[in-house]
């Protein structure tokens, strides 16, 4: 899902950018870029992301992750390269773009007063889908909302009672892409638990994962491939059925103490 880094990463990891012709490419930075006066956020960034994958980007706070998702979602204009979303330059036409992705920040915002239900109808007809109620009550089962809790008010729900809610929009939009940005932080075991276990479902029927987070336990569970990023470039690319988590610990520690990409 994910190619490239800094200048000299491509050569490191064989990586060259690609023209957006492959039809399976769901997410795609080419050489993204975004500078914040002197401050580097993203440096050339070169990645991709595939029907079907989850890719995790891990780093530290700063190390440029929530920027990459912010770049796809067109909430900040990049300095320089291009992102695409569906084969769509997101600075061309963000509208297209927005219409097959989805985002889940860290804190989830819906309307407290409606049901869980009530937010998913809503929702969905913003995005020009309209559901029967047993559809609407389907979608909310699917992302493991439990019967009981979907005609509660969203007020009364949990941190991840709120996430399976956001999920089931991005299944009710029909979106291709799902971007996530620490969706595991402040969730107990099971919750993180029942939150992978649905994302593994949404990327087995085809949509495009790219998620930012923290957690190695679950990128080694549920990620097809990680990331790991530092001061705004990607400094490795691995696939996660080949480590054990403890690999993944100890190289995402080696990346962060490495004399190369010290400032």
């Amino acid at each position: 899902m994910c190619e490239g880094g800094a200048p000299g990463a491509s050569r490191q990891h064989g990586v060259i950018p690609k023209s957006p012709t492959d039809r399976s490419i769901m997410l795609q930075a080419i050489n993204l870029t975004k500078r914040y006066q002197n401050v580097l956020a993203l440096d050339s960034l070169n990645l991709e992301v595939r029907a079907g994958e989850i890719f995790c980007l891990l780093g530290a706070n700063g190390a440029g992750k929530t920027t990459t998702l912010h770049l796809f979602l067109h909430f900040i204009a990049q300095t320089s390269g291009r992102a695409l979303v569906d084969q769509v330059d997101v600075a061309d036409d963000p509208l297209r773009a927005r219409r097959v992705i989805a985002y889940l920040p860290e804190q989830v915002m819906l309307y407290p007063n409606l049901t869980g239900a009530e937010n998913l109808d809503y929702f969905s007809r913003l995005a020009g889908h309209r559901y029967t109620t047993s559809e609407l009550r389907a979608l909310l089962a699917r992302c493991g909302l439990q019967a009981d809790a979907i005609d509660h008010r969203l007020g009364s729900y949990s941190k991840g009672m709120r996430q399976k809610v956001g999920l089931s929009i991005a299944l009710a939009k029909q979106a291709k892409a799902l971007l996530l940005d620490e969706p595991t932080s402040g969730l107990d075991p099971q919750a993180a638990h029942e939150l992978s276990v649905t994302l593994a479902d949404l990327a087995r029927s085809g949509m495009a994962v790219l998620m930012a987070t923290h957690d190695l336990f679950r990128v080694k569970e549920t990620g097809t491939r990680a990331g790991i990023m530092r001061r705004g470039r990607l400094v490795a690319v691995v696939e996660t059925a080949n480590l054990q988590a403890a690999d993944l610990e100890r190289l995402y520690l080696d990346h962060m103490s490495s004399p190369e990409v010290a400032a």
